[in-house]
């Protein structure tokens, strides 16, 4: 077992993200985790991510706060504590909390050379 105390996770940069801060939960340098990898994102108000797309699959749970989650089709859904949403590979995508608070967001997402 590993286990990665949310005190010593480390942080990561992401492209095209703005007003957030990420740490690395398991995976790629926190643990042996061969299958995915898993991160925490925390994004001020007004914090987000760009419309964009990636070969890779996401899972996203928002564990605090609220965020909005748009389409490249025009799609919008907002998810609030506890929702989740699953975006298949390849699907543009972009993330914005467009709230006063802080929204904490948890990340799953399988390694770039699993993407199939």
């Amino acid at each position: 077992m590993q286990i990665t105390r949310f005190g010593d996770a480390q942080a990561y940069e992401v492209p095209g993200h703005h007003d957030v801060r990420t740490l690395r939960l398991q995976g790629f340098d926190a643990s042996d985790s061969k299958f995915a990898w898993a991160g925490l994102s925390q994004f001020l108000p007004g914090g987000g991510a760009d419309m964009d797309a990636s070969p890779l699959e996401k899972i996203y749970v928002v564990l605090e706060g609220e965020m909005t989650v748009e389409l490249g089709d025009g799609t919008i859904g907002k998810l609030g504590k506890l929702d989740s949403c699953y975006i298949a590979g390849g699907v543009s995508r972009a993330v914005r909390n467009e709230r006063n608070d802080v929204a904490t967001m948890l990340v799953l997402m399988p390694y770039p050379d699993t993407a199939s």
